[in-house]
């Protein structure tokens, strides 16, 4: 009976891993990003500033040397994940299409986040910038300064990030700029 409930147990760091996503999520939908910065308020825009601020929490995770980092970092993509199947679901996307398009904003995802943390890494924030500008807006006019300013936004977001705690973190705590 033991072997058939570790089947349902939850995974270490799960619920850590949805509150620090929530958080993300949370500080992705400042009202200041769709009317100040003008990014689309649409499902791409909103998708894409999620991966922003999910992007910065998991680089900041995984470089932490706790050896949980990287499972918190891990947790955190799961749960972006599963919250993006469960969207796709609840907005009538059938079953057989669903695996198909968390793949494609899976692959999406990985890109920015390569792409940001890159920028980051070398402290260019007109790489950054282009980044976001590319991604974010995805051929659309950007308001004048729109994409510096996020790439501001960003780079203080990373810096928030950096020196907090893997204790706080671990227990699901995070603050963003």
């Amino acid at each position: 009976m033991m072997g058939l409930l570790g089947l349902f147990a939850r995974k270490p760091h799960e619920r850590a891993g949805f509150e620090l996503y929530g958080a993300a999520v949370a500080a992705a939908r400042q009202p200041d990003f769709f009317a100040g910065l003008g990014v689309p308020d649409t499902l791409d825009g909103r998708f894409d500033l999620v991966s922003l601020h999910v992007a910065l929490l998991i680089r900041r995770l995984r470089r932490d040397s706790d050896p949980v980092g990287p499972k918190l970092a891990q947790a955190v993509f799961d749960a972006m994940f599963a919250d993006m199947d469960v969207n796709l679901r609840e907005m009538g996307v059938g079953d057989l299409v669903v695996g198909k398009r968390v793949k494609r904003m899976w692959e999406a995802f990985h890109g920015r986040a390569a792409a940001y943390e890159a920028a980051l890494d070398a402290n260019d924030q007109a790489a950054l910038a282009e980044a976001l500008s590319r991604n974010i807006w995805r051929g659309a006019a950007v308001p004048d300064g729109a994409a510096e300013r996020l790439a501001a936004h960003a780079q203080a977001v990373a810096a928030t990030l950096a020196p907090q705690p893997i204790a706080a973190l671990q227990r699901g705590k995070v603050r963003f700029a």
